[in-house]
């Protein structure tokens, strides 16, 4: 076991003395490392490189139309509660010469949401790495997520929906090109 695993799980196990609890009682004897292990699975995105997603999956193409790829399942935490928030990415760009494999903006989601984040900063990651990545003629990014920081604390909102999007290019600049991609991640579609 690593060093670092088997700090954490002391302080994971601090934690339960804080809160009244027995670490050492059958039921909670194995959490410390259950929670390392969580969270290096919740957190894979920092051992991931986003431009590496890419690689090998770059296809030339004479293609300039919209390409949308919606209800992106993901899973994040709050950096500023350690919370899950979760929700559905919906992801467009207008290639330029430039195709990428469908799998991959998904892929791209996933890497950037498995790390401590605010969901503001997490729609503007995807779509820059994307712009970045393929030089389209546009990229937008529109992500619905239910934050349970809002649910299960603080404010207690159930059935709270927070929207955030990034709009770069022909996404920003045409009101045209962003009602198309409004309309087609629609859900009556």
């Amino acid at each position: 076991m690593l060093q670092v695993e088997m700090n954490v799980e002391e302080h994971v196990r601090s934690i339960l003395r804080s809160i009244g609890e027995d670490p050492d009682r059958e039921g909670l004897q194995k959490t410390p490392s259950r929670v390392v292990e969580a969270l290096s699975f919740l957190t894979r995105g920092y051992r991931q490189d986003p431009e590496e997603i890419f690689n090998g999956a770059l296809f030339t193409e004479d293609y300039e139309e919209m390409i949308v790829q919606r209800d992106i399942d993901f899973f994040s935490l709050c950096e500023h509660h350690i919370l899950p928030f979760f929700g559905k990415a919906h992801v467009a760009y207008i290639p330029h010469r430039k195709i990428v494999g469908v799998s991959k903006l998904a892929r791209l989601v996933d890497v950037y949401a498995r790390r401590l984040q605010v969901q503001e900063r997490l729609t503007n990651q995807i779509a820059s790495t994307i712009m970045d990545q393929l030089k389209p003629l546009g990229v937008a990014v529109v992500i619905e997520a239910e934050h349970l920081c809002m649910r299960m604390r603080g404010v207690e909102k159930q059935n709270s929906m927070i929207i955030t999007s990034t709009l770069l290019g022909a996404f920003r600049n045409r009101q045209e090109t962003r009602a198309e991609f409004m309309n087609l991640i629609r859900k009556s579609i």
